[in-house]
């Protein structure tokens, strides 16, 4: 988190794409003492899971941003129990929209390993918020805005990551921009989505005097599309 008082806005890219998958890598399960009787999906996870952390690797370009992540692994109810079915959740990140489509396409090449080692699996991919892009012209309103209120080194240059945002939505519609607002409370590192994020307060007065006073000068003419 930025410290309270530092703006980011950028022109471009600045959150990513957000879709999600769902995964079941399915097998007839059996008994622990017994594996060569049953179809262990548990042994078919490891080169799976190989497969689809080597996606963005090896198979995106690059130069083209690109996260996968794979947040949850269920299987199982006891220690010598082979089980039938694992389950996999993970997110996809991306910017472009032929990288989006070719993550979706590799997880689904990923799992289609197990085949070959006797299982089977099925698959759900939900695409959430599409990739935001600000508008330059709208950037720089905000980018002079802030200067002109708090001085030229309240823009700190943050490269953008691959967090996702909703406003994607209506920048995809009109021309647009968002920025971010430091908001650290300074005591600890409290980082997005922990039990102890916190933000100080005292940064709201000066996001709303930004969005106030560039309102004000597109409504008086003084900036323009």
């Amino acid at each position: 988190m930025q410290p309270l008082g530092k703006i980011t806005v950028r022109a471009g890219w600045d959150s990513a794409a957000a879709d999600q998958f769902k995964a079941w890598i399915t097998g007839s399960g059996g008994h622990g003492a017994y594996p060569h009787e049953a179809t262990d999906p548990l042994w078919m996870l490891s080169p799976v899971l190989t497969a689809l952390h080597g996606i963005v690797a090896r198979r995106v370009d690059p130069q083209q941003p690109a996260v996968l992540t794979v947040g949850q692994v269920h299987a199982g109810t006891a220690s010598n129990i082979i089980p039938p079915e694992v389950f996999l959740h993970g997110t996809m990140r991306s910017y472009d929209e032929g990288v989006r489509a070719l993550l979706a396409e590799q997880v689904e090449r990923a799992l289609s390993i197990v085949r070959p080692l006797g299982g089977d699996y099925r698959l759900e991919i939900t695409r959430g918020y599409p990739a935001g892009k600000n508008s330059p012209i709208v950037s720089g309103w905000l980018a002079a805005t802030a200067t002109d209120l708090l001085g030229p080194d309240t823009l700190d240059p943050m490269l953008p990551g691959m967090g996702a945002e909703d406003f994607a939505y209506m920048t995809a519609k009109v021309p647009g921009a968002m920025f971010h607002l430091g908001a650290a409370v300074g005591d600890m590192s409290r980082a997005h989505h922990t039990p102890v994020f916190d933000i100080n307060e005292r940064c709201l007065p000066i996001g709303a005097a930004i969005l106030a006073e560039t309102a004000r000068r597109f409504l008086a003419g003084e900036v323009k599309l």
